[in-house]
């Protein structure tokens, strides 16, 4: 069963896959129908549709 997560800014997601840094954590920047996210790695960021975001999560940690 899929959980519902309610995506917020400063957020941290945590992915299915590792970037190639090999880290699996990203930060939320920005919410919509598009994130930016920021790799907790490298500091990488990306822009990812929301649909690829919400299959992908693995787990959520809200900020504090």
């Amino acid at each position: 069963m899929k959980k519902d997560y309610v995506y917020e800014v400063g957020d941290v997601v945590t992915m299915k896959k590792p970037h190639p840094c090999g880290s699996k954590e990203w930060e939320i920047l920005r919410v919509g129908a598009d994130f930016r996210l920021k790799c907790k790695g490298c500091g990488h960021q990306i822009m990812i549709a929301r649909k690829l975001v919400e299959k992908n999560t693995k787990d959520l940690k809200k900020k504090a």
